[in-house]
């Protein structure tokens, strides 16, 4: 392996967006190391497709709600990788598809943990980080298009997690800015990924595809795309916004 190449941390790396990150990563000649929190058949055959260590590619197992799991993803990284040049915060939850008020305190606490408190965790090892190291890194973090349509009926929770999740994105892009790290987010639409059969709703996509003006639902490689635009450099100049992918919703 070569010493120059950047180091890419990819939470929720396993499945779904998150692997198809990973495979546009490698493909652009990204070393990644791919955080899950359960999956590990998942994450071990994802490691072993693109290569393993030789090509640059680990996982390391953790939840990212657990604020000491920062630390050790960052450092099992580097002590593998090289020192990590760039985050994508993907990890998240929706809980079962519902009503508000039917939603459990155990559901709120947990959505909330992982998908706003795991990307603040996350960032803020990478922030501390590269401020010491003078490293321009960047981060991107998965919003969705839920955080301004509300997601009633569904899991207004989870919108919610999603919003605080941007408001956090643009604060802290302009908090480091002049430290040249940008940070960024990607808000998808519906996606053809598991996280429908974990909220209750396998076919959720069939049943919402009507309300996309483009008419069809995305693929993960398409918000694949999205994210690794923003990582390179040819998104130089753009730092605090949030691209939203979601066919014109």
């Amino acid at each position: 392996m070569t010493k120059d190449r950047d180091v890419l941390i990819v939470t929720g790396g396993s499945r779904g967006i998150g692997a198809a990150i990973v495979r546009r990563a490698v493909e652009r000649g990204y070393r990644v190391c791919i955080g899950y929190v359960s999956h590990r058949a998942a994450a071990d055959a994802l490691v072993e497709e693109l290569g393993g260590l030789e090509r640059g590619v680990i996982a390391v197992e953790g939840d990212v709600a657990d604020p000491a799991f920062a630390e050790r993803c960052f450092d099992r990284a580097e002590a593998a990788l090289g020192p990590v040049t760039a985050l994508v915060n993907n990890a998240g939850i929706t809980g079962p598809i519902g009503r508000f008020t039917e939603t459990t305190h155990q559901t709120l606490r947990r959505t909330a943990d992982v998908n706003l408190l795991g990307t603040l965790f996350m960032a803020q090892e990478a922030v501390r980080r590269w401020e010491r190291a003078a490293v321009p890194g960047r981060i991107v973090n998965v919003s969705s298009v839920a955080s301004t349509l509300g997601a009633p009926n569904e899991y207004v929770h989870y919108a919610a997690t999603k919003a605080a999740v941007e408001a956090f994105t643009i604060g802290l892009a302009k908090e480091v800015a002049a430290s040249g790290m940008r940070i960024n987010a990607v808000a998808p639409g519906t996606a053809y990924t598991d996280i429908h059969a974990a909220a209750g709703e396998p076919d959720r996509p069939a049943r919402i595809v009507s309300r996309v003006p483009i008419g069809r639902i995305a693929e993960p490689g398409e918000i694949a795309n999205a994210v690794l635009w923003l990582l390179s450099p040819e998104a130089s100049y753009v730092t605090g916004t949030v691209l939203r992918v979601a066919g014109g919703l």
